[in-house]
This record gives structure tokens, C-alpha cells and sequence, in this order.
């Protein structure tokens, strides 16, 4: 069960961290005012669509931080726009390695024409990365 009072702290620590107001946050992911009002001082608790909207408007912000103070604020690697990823790039060769062991463990060897050419990512904002095995 998340603590009122600890919550409200995280979320003043990214009120800081971002050098803003509770009301431009309250702008920026979509609620009204008051509802951080309520939140911060602890009259509230902070409904799962307030929450999913602070992770969405700041990717820096970890859920289990936010919820229960477990983890780091900000997260290590930070997420920006220009370069979408879901994990570093030692991470995403892992990865793409991975996919093509398991594809050519599902293939048969002698179907070299079968061999992966490249993988595609797609992100929501329209974005996309090529990897080549």
C-alpha cells in the first residue's frame, strides 16, 4: 500500500527537480490544480491515472520509486525524444543477438535464405531503429 505522506514528498522532489510550480505540473500532465493540491498535502491519495500520468509527462521518474521510494530519482540513463530506446546500447545488441539464436533455433540450419536480414523496432511517437544481426 503506497504512503500518503511519502508519496507526496517524491512528488514534491519532482516539483524541485524540475524547478516548477505544483499548478505548471498540474498543467503539464492534465489534472486540476487541486488535485496536487489534495495530493501534497495528503488529504488524497494519488488515483493509478495520476500516477501513469506523471511517468508518461517525466520518463525520468521510476514507478516503483514513486509509489514506495524503491529505486533511484532520476532514472540512470534518461529517455528523450530524439533517441527512443528501451535499453542501452550494449543492451539492445543483447537483445538482437538473443532474437536471432532463438529464430535460428526455430528455423532449420539448412535454410540459409531464412536468415534474419534485420530487425525493426517501432516506437508510438513514429520513430524506429534497424538492427542488423
Amino acid at each position: 500500500m503506497v504512503n500518503i505522506e511519502e508519496f507526496a514528498k517524491r512528488l514534491k522532489i519532482i516539483i524541485d527537480y524540475y524547478e516548477t510550480s505544483a499548478a505548471s505540473l498540474a498543467e503539464k500532465i492534465d489534472v486540476q490544480r487541486s488535485s496536487i493540491s489534495h495530493i501534497l498535502s495528503g488529504r488524497n491519495k494519488p488515483s493509478l491515472d495520476f500516477v501513469l500520468k506523471v511517468l508518461k509527462a517525466f520518463p525520468e521518474v521510476e514507478l516503483y520509486w514513486l509509489l514506495n521510494g524503491v529505486g533511484k530519482f532520476p532514472k540512470e540513463s534518461k529517455i528523450t525524444e530524439s533517441t527512443p530506446t528501451l535499453f542501452s546500447s550494449n543492451e539492445n545488441d543483447i537483445v538482437v543477438k538473443e532474437i536471432a539464436e532463438i529464430t535460428k533455433a526455430t528455423n532449420p540450419p539448412e535454410k540459409m535464405e531464412d536468415d534474419i536480414e534485420r530487425i525493426v523496432i517501432f516506437y508510438k511517437n513514429g520513430t524506429f531503429k534497424n538492427y542488423k544481426p
